[in-house]
C-alpha cells in the first residue's frame, strides 16, 4: 500500500478554507471593475451590473475576517508544535521573504497595467499618462502594499505576537487564562458575535459609509490595525478552544449562515438610507452600518469553518492542489484581472459575460503557472516550505 502524501493531524478543513478565500479575490478584483456604485479605482469598464456590487458586499464580508481568524490559529498552532522562536521564524521565511521578493516587480507592473487600463478607459487607446489620473484618488501617491496589505500586516502581526506573549507570561496567569476563556465564551455565545461586533463598529464609524478599508500604506491607520487584529486574536483563541468552538460551528453552521444573511440584508437597507438620508438617523449611520455588517462578518466566518469542518473535513487530492497554489495565485492575479479587463473594455458583451471571461482566464493562468514555474520548482519552496517532485514517466520507469 502507498504511504498517504497527507500528514495524518493536517488540518485539511482550513486549508481548503483558506484556498477558497484566496480565490474569491480573484472574482472581487473582477467585480470592481464593473460595480455601479462609487468605485476605488480610477478605471472602470463600460458594462456594469448591480451583481458585481453585490458580489462585491457579500465575498468583502467575511473573506478578509475568515483570513485573519485563519492566520492567528495557524501562528498559534506554530507556536505549540515548534515555539515561539520558530513561528517567528516561520512567518518570516513565509511572509517577509515571499514580500520582498514579490512586491517590487507586481507593484510596477499592477502600476502600468493599471495605466494602459486608464488610457483606454479615458482615450480609446493603449498608452501611458499619469496625467490621467483624476485628483483626490483613492490611490496611495506614494509605494502601496496593494492587495498585498493582508501580507504586510499579517507580518507584523506575527512577529507582534511574540512580545505580546512575552508580557501575558508576566501578568498574574489567572489574567490570560480569564481573558482567553472570555474570548471563547463570546464565540459560543448566542448573543457573542454582537459583543465582537461592538469595537468593531466604533472603528467603523470613523469611515463615512461605516467600513474599514485598507488603505495600501506600509504604516497603516491604527482602525486597521484594531478592525482587522480583533479577528486575529480570535483566530489564536480559536486554536487554544478549538475543541468546544469547532464541534459547535461544525453543528450549527446553518443557523449561523442564516443569521448573518439576516445582517447583510439589514445592511443593505442601511445602505439605502446613507443613498436617502433620514435626516434624524443619518449622523449615527456609520456605527449601525458597521455593527450590522459586522455582526454579519463573525457569523459568516463561525459558518464557513463549520461549513468546511463538516463538509470537507477528508483529504482530497484536488483541492490539497488548489491549497498549494493559492498562495501562488493570492500574488499572481491582480495583475492578471488587470490586463483582461483592459482587454474586455468595449467588447460588445454584457457585464456579467465580461467578469466570467475574465474570472475565468485569470483562474486557468495562475494555475498554469502555479504548475509549469512554482509547483516543481524553488519558488514552491519560498512560498509552501516544500517544492513537491515530478512523478517520473513510464519510460523513465521502464528503463530503470
Amino acid at each position: 500500500m502507498n504511504p498517504s502524501p497527507f500528514p495524518p493531524d493536517r488540518l485539511h478543513a482550513l486549508d481548503n478554507l483558506r484556498a477558497t478565500m484566496m480565490w474569491l479575490g480573484i472574482v472581487l478584483h473582477v467585480a470592481v471593475i464593473h460595480i455601479e456604485g462609487p468605485s476605488p479605482l480610477p478605471w472602470h469598464d463600460d458594462r456594469s451590473t448591480p451583481l458585481a456590487d453585490l458580489l462585491m458586499a457579500f465575498i468583502h464580508a467575511f473573506r478578509m475576517p475568515v483570513f485573519f481568524i485563519l492566520a492567528g490559529f495557524f501562528v498559534a498552532l506554530l507556536v505549540q508544535r515548534r515555539g515561539m522562536r520558530a513561528m517567528v521564524r516561520n512567518r518570516a521565511q513565509r511572509l517577509a521573504l515571499p514580500f520582498a521578493v514579490f512586491w517590487p516587480p507586481i507593484y510596477v507592473v499592477c502600476g502600468l497595467l493599471a495605466l494602459l487600463f486608464l488610457h483606454r478607459v479615458q482615450r480609446g487607446t493603449w498608452g501611458i499618462d499619469r496625467s490621467l489620473l483624476p485628483s483626490g484618488t483613492s490611490i496611495p501617491q506614494g509605494p502601496s502594499t496593494m492587495h498585498l496589505w493582508f501580507l504586510w500586516m499579517l507580518l507584523w502581526f506575527s512577529v507582534l505576537t511574540a512580545p505580546a506573549q512575552w508580557l501575558l507570561q508576566r501578568l498574574p496567569a489567572v489574567l490570560p487564562r480569564t481573558l482567553s476563556l472570555a474570548f471563547a465564551r463570546l464565540g459560543l455565545a448566542p448573543w457573542g458575535f454582537i459583543v465582537l461586533a461592538l469595537p468593531l463598529a466604533w472603528v467603523g464609524s470613523f469611515y463615512g459609509d461605516g467600513l474599514v478599508k485598507p488603505s495600501g500604506h506600509f504604516l497603516p491607520p491604527l482602525t486597521e490595525w484594531l478592525h482587522n487584529g480583533l479577528f486575529y486574536v480570535f483566530g489564536v483563541v480559536l486554536h487554544h478552544h478549538q475543541k468546544v468552538l469547532f464541534a459547535q460551528y461544525q453543528r450549527r453552521w446553518p443557523v449561523y449562515a442564516g443569521a448573518g444573511l439576516g445582517f447583510f440584508l439589514v445592511t443593505g437597507a442601511l445602505f439605502d438610507m446613507v443613498i436617502q438620508p433620514a435626516p434624524h438617523a443619518i449622523a449615527y449611520l456609520p456605527f449601525w452600518i458597521a455593527l450590522a455588517y459586522n455582526a454579519c462578518a463573525w457569523l459568516w466566518s463561525f459558518a464557513l469553518i463549520g461549513l468546511f469542518l463538516e463538509r470537507l473535513q477528508r483529504p482530497h487530492r484536488w483541492l490539497a492542489y488548489l491549497a498549494d497554489s493559492s498562495y501562488w495565485v493570492y500574488l499572481v492575479h491582480m495583475p492578471l484581472t488587470i490586463s483582461f479587463g483592459a482587454l474586455l473594455f468595449g467588447a460588445p458583451l454584457p457585464a456579467l459575460a465580461k467578469m466570467l471571461v475574465n474570472v475565468l482566464a485569470t483562474t486557468a493562468i495562475c494555475l498554469a503557472s502555479y504548475h509549469l514555474c512554482v509547483r516543481f520548482t524553488p519558488i514552491s519552496t519560498l512560498l509552501n516550505g516544500k517544492r513537491h517532485a515530478r512523478k517520473p514517466s513510464a519510460e523513465a520507469i521502464h528503463a530503470t
